[in-house]
């Protein structure tokens, strides 16, 4: 969407932010209220029915008038809405696993590899429909997808598929700020998706203008890295069942503060290629432990936790892009990786303090 907002629609770079802040802050309500209904018990058809009308009224609209005005109204209401899928589906992970048999993290894996996957693909086709046909024939095909993903959700999705919560919601939790580890994990999760997003919006202006590698470098790096990715998160159950979450998690942010100072350090091809089976392997394993992570906090209310660490994630996100601008424009972008990985070792720091405080929690209950 930035690419055809400044691309296709001519306009200055900074209205992507209102774009992406509209469209943000309307997703972080849709996927609060939607967690909190799937915690009551409610059936989840509908709410996949809902994103899926989002997606399609958004595309629908920009493949008939590619124009800014409606990217601000049809496209911010549309994708917003349409963002709580992914949450939804995330949240429903527990009752699925119980109903097929399945370890709970074994199918948080699944659904992160799936994720991986289509974010490996979509990119680079979208980019190809853009390029071969015009930027606004990747909505008409989106239109397609979304067809597709209606006769899915139709006739492959449980229409009864409800997310129970295995034990009651205890009273004194039900205020938002009652229950401190979700909040202490959230924040981890904040501070490594930042690393993560900083470091990800930097790269590929990064590696064409300060380093000077070909155009095509930076697709090549994305390609590796959620390559590495993938195979990185069905690891993760292996890991969990021998190691449990936190001392894996550490590993993995110690990797990934290693991981953004070599990508930092690129001056050729094969460095850059290798720099990003490093960020892949460190992201894949973050990607499937950090979800596993905020959920083992969820005291009963699995959605609210899951629809937590996927608001997190794309706060971050959102924030990531004026952070990268107002850096790379004072210093450069090898700096804005720099000060990339000072916040995943900062995300370290948060999670040796969460463990610290879950200690002491434990020793002084009765």
């Amino acid at each position: 969407m930035g690419f055809f907002i400044v691309e296709g629609l001519k306009q200055p770079p900074w209205t992507i932010s209102i774009y992406a802040g509209a469209l943000s802050c309307l997703a972080i309500a849709i996927n609060r209220q939607f967690a909190g209904r799937i915690d009551r018990g409610k059936n989840a058809f509908p709410l996949i029915g809902i994103a899926l009308a989002g997606y399609l009224s958004a595309n629908l609209s920009l493949s008939i008038i590619p124009s800014l005005w409606t990217v601000l109204t049809f496209g911010v209401i549309g994708f917003g809405v349409s963002t709580s899928a992914v949450s939804t589906m995330f949240s429903l992970g527990g009752g699925l696993a119980a109903k097929h048999q399945i370890e709970n993290r074994r199918l948080n894996a699944f659904m992160r590899a799936t994720t991986s996957t289509a974010w490996m693909v979509g990119p680079a086709v979208s980019f190809l429909v853009a390029d071969q046909f015009g930027k606004a024939a990747v909505f008409r095909c989106c239109v397609l997808l979304g067809l597709v993903w209606l006769a899915l959700w139709w006739c492959v999705k449980p229409q009864n598929a409800t997310a129970k919560p295995k034990e009651s919601v205890p009273e004194n939790r039900e205020g938002g700020n009652a229950n401190p580890g979700l909040w202490l994990a959230a924040t981890f999760v904040f501070c490594l998706s930042s690393a993560h997003s900083l470091t990800f919006s930097t790269l590929p202006l990064f590696y064409v203008q300060e380093v000077g590698l070909p155009g095509y470098a930076p697709g090549t790096a994305f390609t590796v890295k959620t390559f590495v990715e993938v195979f990185a998160i069905f690891s993760t159950p292996l890991l969990m069942a021998r190691f449990g979450i936190r001392k894996p998690l550490m590993a993995t942010t110690l990797l990934a503060v290693v991981a953004i100072q070599v990508l930092a350090s690129v001056q050729t091809f094969p460095q850059m290629v290798a720099g990003a089976a490093m960020e892949g392997l460190y992201y894949g394993l973050y990607a499937s432990l950090g979800i596993s992570f905020v959920q083992s906090y969820a005291e009963g209310r699995p959605a609210r936790a899951t629809a937590i660490y996927w608001n997190t994630l794309m706060i971050s996100g959102v924030l990531a892009g004026p952070a990268v601008g107002i850096i790379a424009q004072a210093y450069g972008f090898r700096t804005v990786l720099h000060v990339a990985s000072l916040v995943a070792l900062f995300a370290a720091v948060v999670l040796l303090f969460g463990a610290r405080q879950s200690r002491v929690l434990t020793a002084s209950e009765p």
